[in-house]
């Protein structure tokens, strides 16, 4: 099992970062995978409040360079050989929440 809790968003690389989790699994392996949740009604509720540009800030040093959303992570993962995905928000009320748990089971080795 590997568990990478909220790492994803800041990886310039994530097909590589994908990439190389698949490779030191063995087939079967899980990943359990968490991210801030970037979801359609989210990114609407935040332009809607006048919140996208603090949200969004290209000036925070070190801070996230990818936003995903549950569509857009598991079309990484996929591409990398895991299958098997289940899918959580956490944090927040539904379809705005803060974060998302995937957990994906690796069908490749390499």
């Amino acid at each position: 099992m590997v568990i990478s809790s909220e790492v994803v968003e800041h990886i310039y690389d994530p097909r590589l970062y994908a990439n190389n989790i698949s490779k030191l699994l063995k087939p079967s392996g899980i990943l359990l995978i968490s991210t801030p949740y970037h979801g359609y009604l989210k990114n609407i509720a935040l332009a809607l409040a006048g919140a996208w540009d603090k949200h969004f800030t290209a000036l925070w040093d070190g801070g996230h360079i990818k936003f995903w959303s549950y569509c857009t992570l598991k079309e990484l993962l996929h591409e990398s050989g895991f299958r098997e995905f289940t899918f959580q928000g956490a944090g927040r009320m539904p379809w705005l929440w803060k974060s998302m748990v995937i957990s994906a089971r690796n069908i490749t080795n390499g």
